[in-house]
């Protein structure tokens, strides 16, 4: 784990960074906020109602921000409703929430309010054009998956996020794990409809969930994650480990009986076929779910053929690095395969080679600090930790991921990866993943965001392209601070990340869009980088079923890539690196659009 010092939970305000020589770059593009008058007053009155209702229909998301206190100090004992009336409400909020905002005069509005303005527009456009399908959820199409679903989010919700400080916390964990077989019944109730519909995820898709619902499920009380969470942070309030494994037995046991039930039962009419265009308005459904997670217009042709070019330069550069080390025979997917047997390139697939890999990534973290001042003038106080994905959910998980910090920082940021099979993580593929995840990648630009003062509906929208497009525009940046000099084999593991993510825009639309097979996309990333088959099939079978998200990175690291260079041109000696960075990243979550607009107007 991460041992730098705890975040003391301050946050910078812009307009005491405003009296720095960097924030005062920053302002050139947003000018400080004084108290909002007229139209902008409306605008803030609304983000804080939505984001009041955030917080009273998703308890979940104000205990991950640290805001389940004072007015939603009730949330600390519920979990969200996942009924499908919850569901049918959801679908209609973007588009009330779009008709509320036009009430405020865009027009009237300058600076960061017309950002703020234009950033809420976006993201409640682009879901309220993917919440004209009735089946799936706004950003997806399936209610359970390998991938997600309450029978893998509330058990690591509540170990991770819900804290356990006095008795009256560890009462309110007991509430929320009752309340866990609701959300189960629910969520089987919505596969039940959705499959009425025609709408059944596929069947590797099915098996890999009900495979992972019946580990759980067979764990002994002790070992399962909800009862020993309790047994470690408990134990001095009283049997609380014996009341979680009485409501394990007697409540939540049973409710996922009937969701392995629910989900073999419609896995009886599951076929193979994997792409979207199966069913109904499933074409139209995936390019509103390319506009959410691309927050562009490109069509699937489009972002296909972007895959494959990107993908092509990429390999010519690898191609260069392989053939001076030496590895001169066969194409560039089968020579980098080669590299998992060179000597120190492996770690034992045992809990010492696990730990080994986390210390690892810890003292990439550490090395990488003194580099970073030439690089950003702002950087995070929250600390990032280093984590093993819950083993129980590995099997369906991406090789890693990133857990943001509540706004309130009192928990730090989490670079969770996955250790399932280490034969997965060669040591030269570590850094550039850590670098994406962590720093300065995901962390930096997400721990700002919570550092910051935005208001607090900005802080909480994500947009895909842009968060996932900076932290692969991360690691080019790590590979310019000169991390790579005298690791060739770690330069090659960022190359092939990269290409890995051009192959993500070939296979998603692949699939999605032109009829490919799960065979055949895994066919196909195998052999264009050279990775695991284990890893690619786990990776395409995720993007099966969570279509579109997969094409963020590439389109948002091709603008991120493009807008510095721009910049760079446009502001001759006037450029600065750090203080582009710090602009670029104080602008916070925003659709690339709107991003690249601030970024235009900065003046250096």
């Amino acid at each position: 784990m991460s041992d730098f010092t705890k975040f003391a939970s301050t946050k910078f305000d812009r307009r005491q960074l405003l009296a720095g020589a960097t924030a005062a770059a920053v302002s050139t593009a947003l000018p400080a906020m004084a108290a909002p008058k007229g139209e902008a007053a409306k605008l803030y009155a609304l983000f804080d109602a939505f984001f009041d209702e955030d917080l009273t229909e998703s308890p979940e998301q104000a205990t991950n921000l640290g805001l389940d206190n004072g007015a939603h100090a009730g949330a600390r004992t519920r979990l969200g409703d996942r009924s499908v009336a919850a569901w049918l409400k959801e679908r209609k909020e973007p588009s009330q929430r779009l008709a509320r905002l036009k009430a405020v005069d865009r027009k009237a509005l300058t600076g960061e309010d017309a950002v703020n303005y234009d950033t809420a527009a976006y993201y409640y456009g682009a879901r309220d054009k993917a919440s004209g399908f009735d089946y799936g959820a706004v950003s997806r199409p399936f209610v359970v998956t390998q991938f997600y679903g309450g029978y893998s989010s509330v058990p690591s919700f509540l170990d991770n996020k819900h804290e356990v400080k006095s008795a009256a916390d560890a009462d309110s964990y007991l509430e929320r794990m009752a309340g866990f077989a609701g959300v189960l019944d629910q969520e089987s109730e919505r596969v039940r409809a959705d499959a009425g519909k025609g709408v059944i995820p596929s069947d590797f898709i099915l098996d890999k969930a009900i495979g992972q619902l019946k580990q759980f499920r067979a764990l002994p009380p002790e070992k399962n994650v909800l009862v020993a969470s309790m047994a470690r942070r408990a134990k001095a309030f009283g049997d609380y480990d014996a009341k979680a494994a009485a409501l394990l037995a007697g409540q939540i046991h049973p409710a996922l009986d009937r969701q392995i039930e629910t989900l073999t039962a419609v896995r009886a009419k599951a076929v193979h076929e994997a792409g979207m265009n199966r069913f109904k308005d499933g074409e139209a459904f995936y390019a509103a779910l390319l506009r959410i997670y691309t927050t562009t217009e490109k069509t699937p042709d489009e972002v296909h053929r972007l895959g494959l070019e990107e993908g092509a330069q990429i390999q010519a550069r690898m191609d260069e690095i392989l053939k001076k080390r030496g590895f001169t025979q066969g194409s560039v997917g089968q020579r980098m395969a080669a590299l998992k047997d060179l000597p120190g390139e492996s770690y034992p697939n045992t809990d010492e080679g696990r730990a080994q890999i986390l210390a690892y990534c810890n003292r990439l973290i550490a090395e990488m600090q003194p580099k970073l001042p030439q690089w950003f003038g702002i950087t995070p106080k929250i600390p990032v930790e280093v984590r093993r994905i819950p083993p129980y959910t590995e099997a369906g998980s991406s090789g890693g991921y990133y857990e943001r910090p509540p706004l309130d920082g009192s928990r730090p940021g989490a670079f969770y990866i996955n250790l399932r099979d280490t034969a997965e993580r060669p040591r030269y593929a570590l850094p550039t993943l850590t670098y994406h995840e962590a720093a300065p990648g995901h962390h930096f630009q997400l721990a700002l965001t919570a550092e910051g003062s935005l208001p607090r509906l900005r802080q909480n929208m994500f947009f895909s392209a842009n968060t996932e497009g900076w932290a692969l525009y991360a690691e080019q940046v790590a590979m310019e601070m000169g991390l790579y000099e005298k690791d060739d084999l770690g330069l090659l593991g960022m190359y092939q990340a990269r290409l890995f993510r051009a192959s993500r825009c070939v296979v998603d639309t692949g699939i999605h869009a032109k009829g490919w097979s799960r065979e055949k996309a895994i066919a196909y990333m195998v052999e264009t980088g050279g990775d695991d088959e284990g890893r690619i099939t786990r990776e395409v079978e995720r993007y099966c079923a969570n279509p579109a998200q997969a094409c963020s990175y590439k389109v948002g690291h091709t603008v991120w890539a493009a807008l510095r260079e721009r910049t760079r041109q446009r502001l001759g000696a006037r450029f600065d690196i750090r203080k582009y960075h710090d602009t670029a990243l104080l602008v916070g979550p925003t659709p690339l659009t709107v991003l690249e607009s601030v970024v235009d107007a900065w003046q250096g």
